[in-house]
């Protein structure tokens, strides 16, 4: 737990007070060895990385970038490459350690870009990032002056690779929990901003994910949503009869209209659809650092606009709305 323990003596005077008795639990649940026995293997990885203080960061462009090649020697780029590669598959980035570039499978930074210039400006606010993986956009919302960035994801590995970040750039205001939206209290309004970013699809009921994001706004605060979508009406959604793009966990793609009706029905206000677009292979690919399947296998090889289940290919909205 000592990674935690600066983050969680900290919350308890702040404003995620009403959170703070809950999370010692909820982090030792989440990085249980007994349920998850790959943690002794990754934590290992992370605490064999080099002792290194990084000569730079770069938390405010395309690739995160913890320090430069020439603060290490050729043998330390081999046990970085190796160390960091144990933490297979890297979803979300792109990171560069010290010279090593990491090609993770989704370049993150071109959904950054379609939205940065739309959301309200990050600086001095509380953000919360629901599903953030291994914290890329978290970093980013940080190096856009966020005063503190809390992102959740239950998955082991994403938070093994941001402690592996964590190692050097060691910043009190950014922190990646093993939990996920179920885990935070009803009614926590603590946070200006929250994002969900590739999530609403794979909850069963998206109406109650929406209440949940709202529950966790100050008054005034601002939602930032974005999701997998279908061309249609507002009485259009597609319920997958079985996998959807390979994948089990998806249960409803709206239309836009229809997204937009749920976030009315929710109580947001002010809400304005900033981008559509339909994911490309370029933007999603396996690599080196996530070598399985990925979006070119999951879709039909005689038509790029469809997938191998003959459903719309994936097509995103990013939505911005407001707590009233």
């Amino acid at each position: 737990m000592n990674f935690y323990d600066a983050f969680l003596s900290g919350v308890e005077s702040g404003p995620l007070s009403a959170w703070a008795s809950q999370l010692p639990g909820q982090i030792h649940k989440g990085l249980d060895k007994a349920r998850f026995g790959n943690i002794p293997k990754w934590q290992s990885a992370i605490e064999q990385l080099p002792d290194i203080s990084p000569s730079s960061l770069s938390l405010d462009t395309a690739t995160v970038r913890i320090g430069e090649v020439e603060d290490i020697n050729e043998q330390q780029t081999a046990l970085f490459r190796q160390q960091l590669m144990l933490l297979h598959p890297w979803r979300k980035g792109p990171f560069n350690f010290f010279g090593v570039a990491i090609d993770t499978e989704w370049r993150s930074d071109w959904k950054w870009d379609r939205l940065v210039q739309h959301i309200t400006p990050l600086k001095d606010r509380y953000v919360l990032d629901v599903g953030c993986g291994n914290g890329y956009h978290c970093w980013r919302m940080a190096g856009s002056g966020a005063a503190s960035v809390i992102g959740i994801d239950p998955t082991v590995v994403f938070n093994m690779q941001f402690q592996a970040a964590q190692r050097y750039i060691n910043s009190t205001s950014v922190m990646v929990l093993p939990a996920g939206i179920d885990d935070l209290p009803g009614k926590l309004e603590s946070f200006d901003t929250v994002f969900s970013m590739g999530v609403l699809y794979h909850r069963r009921s998206p109406i109650d994910h929406i209440k949940q994001l709202i529950d966790c706004l100050v008054r005034g605060g601002e939602l930032v949503l974005e999701t997998l979508v279908i061309e249609g009406d507002e009485n259009t959604v597609l319920v997958p009869e079985d996998r959807y793009a390979s994948m089990r966990n998806v249960w409803f793609i709206p239309s836009i209209k229809m997204l937009v009706r749920w976030c009315e029905r929710c109580g947001l206000s002010n809400i304005r659809v900033i981008d559509v677009n339909q994911t490309s292979v370029e933007e999603q690919h396996s690599t080196d650092w996530m070598n399985f399947h990925s979006l070119k296998e999951f879709l039909d090889p005689g038509d790029s606009n469809k997938t191998i289940e003959g459903y719309p290919a994936p097509r995103r909205a990013i939505l911005i709305a407001e707590k009233e």
